[in-house]
């Protein structure tokens, strides 16, 4: 009706950025994993014997992670918009196609090392939560020991800080090759009778690590074996939410090689941060807060699944805040737990901050630069909406940056509307956020899907989660709600400083972010004491400005005919797959804009057959559409009539090659001696068939 239309243009549906937080983040750790073990499993099947593993099968498991992933797109599911019963649903496939490609990730390891049996596999996507305490490393009546294989599945070599749990403070950690390896123990934020084991890890593209840990015996005391350093933890009271009065006039600081963390004990709160390098300070604050919801639907608006209409302005969700610093030599760890009363027995809220302390140089500059945070909200109160909201003295102008495609970064002004101004200047921050002034840039880096905006100068807000009930009827017939009592763990990074250095890391960090490492567990026999028996293999290396998107044996066959392809699609789905093992599909994107940085925006060539040497011998290659389906020769694209001339993303260059292309014969010739050159130009994606030798 007019009444409802007119209604609806003040409605913002921004509240979906955000609900389902627990959902939005399984769907994106899926889809981490799905991207790990189609690049592990191609590299083993190209290279390696395989006498455990069934290929066809290998095919299966990765084939119905990635349908439970497809799945979760739909708009009604990564949205949030679903019914309890639906959402229980995407979370069953996408559980069951984990454990398929959990399993097959065993499977891998038991052929790299038949000597070992039962693996399990921890993934790290989230720092110091075991996702299987089955895979936790238990002392037992007899401990025995693990070993941990570490798989990169980027094609860099990266340095990064791997956590294990543990049940026993005293272990001894060594590599493939027996030396020690730096390693740091301390108590657990979430299970106080266990232990974090943080260990120090360099690994290059696509390859893995192997560490032997075992839990030391008394024996073994004064024999001068290294063993990881014990943190030392300070605690400090609780303190009340000021409402005015001095601050600042105590800082603690928090220090490694790239910032300076200043902690105020007047309020338990961050205070400040310098970034070293620059040598900029930028007061900075963070607390959590809730926007108080309506949940009568005849006092609209109401917010709900899509809608986000608060009564009025966010308001502090506590009144007390505790803090500890857990200091050691690779990472010092502050935690800070968010009272709704000071005497309340659990905290609703925590922020875990993480510095690391890591080697100098090109290898450990994202692990240094990078102030990781790992967020505890929940179980909410009825009818809350709950945030992080950062206030820095940066001179924004209530300006923001977000992806709102997770490709490109779109600048958000803030607006002023008549009605609900709140909700309607909130936007999709698919995986990155910034705001900037002159001096400097803070950037956020999220695990998963959020809802973010700037309400005031200076300021960053991301929603972390939503619970919310209304008396809707159509919604109560439906069982469309969103009461939601789970605990969500948002894990994030923050970047400060100029934006020549910060726009040089945001993308590779928000992929090292996206892409941990994968960590699998092994029981230690007897046999393996006396060595790991895996197999080195060569490292798949790209320059730093060109990301490995996707590395698959597809497990269908492709036509250039779109109603044969589907056909073919269809008929493969409940059958088993058949793939042509020595073909690979490869996809490579160029992660900067033009100008954005004076070398990394630079175009680069690769030579695809030293590039992937590591794999095999490269035979022939095509160049294919986005999907793979087409071959870009036989492809008739449309174009635009533009006021300016095209300059982005390689028009020239593409339209150059495809010129070249429509000259040549449509087949595609073996590559010249010495391997394919292809060029990358900022932001282009190129989509490619490499065909291995037997």
């Amino acid at each position: 009706t007019p009444g409802l239309l007119l209604l609806d243009m003040h409605h913002a549906w921004t509240g979906f950025y955000a609900s389902r937080s627990g959902l939005k983040a399984l769907a994106r750790r899926a889809s981490a994993l799905l991207y790990a073990g189609e690049s592990m499993f191609t590299r083993h099947v190209l290279l390696a014997p395989h006498p455990h593993l069934d290929p066809a099968w290998g095919l299966q498991q990765l084939q119905q992670l990635r349908w439970a992933v497809s799945e979760v797109q739909h708009h009604d599911a990564i949205t949030g918009t679903h019914v309890p019963t639906v959402g229980d649903m995407f979370v069953e496939h996408l559980s069951t196609g984990m454990q398929g490609v959990h399993t097959l990730m065993a499977s891998i390891i038991q052929d790299r090392s038949p000597a070992q049996q039962d693996a399990c596999v921890l993934l790290t996507l989230r720092v110091s939560q075991v996702e299987d305490e089955a895979c936790s490393l238990s002392a037992g009546p007899e401990p025995q020991g693990r070993f941990a294989v570490v798989y990169n599945p980027l094609a860099w070599t990266i340095t990064t800080i791997i956590t294990l749990t543990v049940d026993f403070p005293s272990v001894s950690i060594t590599d493939e090759s027996g030396r020690p390896v730096p390693a740091q123990v301390q108590r657990s934020k979430e299970t106080p009778s266990a232990y974090d084991l943080h260990v120090l890890t360099t690994i290059p593209g696509l390859s893995y690590r192997h560490y032997s840990i075992r839990p030391r015996r008394s024996s073994q005391e004064g024999t001068g074996e290294p063993e990881p350093s014990v943190a030392k933890t300070m605690q400090f009271g609780g303190r009340l939410r000021t409402r005015g009065g001095q601050v600042g006039q105590s800082l603690v600081p928090v220090v490694n090689d790239c910032y300076i963390v200043f902690l105020d004990l007047d309020t338990n709160l961050m205070h400040s941060i310098w970034e070293r390098r620059s040598n900029q300070k930028v007061y900075m604050t963070q607390q959590f807060m809730e926007y108080h919801a309506n949940s009568d639907v005849w006092k609209l608006p109401v917010s709900d699944n899509y809608v986000f209409a608060p009564n009025g302005r966010a308001e502090p969700a506590w009144e007390a805040v505790r803090m500890e610093i857990v200091a050691g030599p690779l990472v010092t760890e502050i935690r800070q737990d968010f009272y709704r009363e000071l005497n309340d027995s659990q905290a609703t809220f925590a922020i875990y901050s993480r510095l690391a302390h890591g080697p100098q140089g090109s290898d450990g500059e994202l692990l240094c630069h990078r102030i990781e945070q790992e967020y505890r909200v929940g179980p909410l109160e009825l009818s809350r909406e709950a945030i992080l909201r950062t206030s820095t003295n940066l001179n924004t102008g209530r300006v923001l940056y977000s992806d709102n495609n997770g490709y490109q970064m779109q600048r958000r002004p803030y607006r002023k509307y008549k009605n609900n101004t709140s909700a309607r200047n909130y936007y999709p921050m698919v995986q990155s956020a910034f705001i900037q002034d002159r001096r400097s840039r803070l950037v956020l880096l999220s695990e998963q899907a959020h809802g973010v905006s700037s309400q005031g100068n200076g300021q960053v807000e991301v929603m972390l989660h939503r619970r919310l009930v209304n008396n809707d009827p159509a919604n109560i017939i439906a069982d469309l709600t969103l009461n939601d009592t789970s605990v969500v763990h948002p894990v994030f990074w923050l970047l400060l400083g100029p934006r020549n250095l910060t726009s040089g890391l945001r993308q590779r960090s928000g992929l090292a972010l996206q892409h941990r490492p994968v960590v699998m567990l092994r029981e230690m026999s007897e046999t393996a004491r006396r060595g790991s028996g895996f197999k080195l293999q060569e490292a798949v290396t790209l320059p730093s400005s060109i990301h490995l998107q996707i590395l698959s044996i597809p497990g269908w066959k492709y036509s250039s005919n779109h109603t044969e392809h589907l056909r073919t699609l269809q008929k493969d789905r409940n059958r088993s797959a058949k793939a042509d093992l020595r073909r690979v599909l490869l996809r490579l994107q160029h992660l900067y804009e033009v100008e954005q940085d004076p070398v990394l925006s630079q175009p680069v060539t690769v030579n695809l057959q030293s590039v992937l040497r590591g794999l095999g011998s490269v035979v022939s290659m095509e160049e294919r559409s986005l999907t793979g389906t087409w071959n870009v020769s036989e492809m008739h694209r449309w174009t635009w009539s533009t006021r300016d001339p095209p300059r982005h993303r390689g028009s020239d260059a593409l339209k150059k090659r495809m010129e070249g292309k429509k000259k040549s014969s449509s087949s595609q010739p073996p590559p010249p001696p010495g391997g394919p050159e292809v060029t990358i130009y900022p932001k282009e994606i190129r989509t490619f068939f490499i065909h291995f030798q037997e």
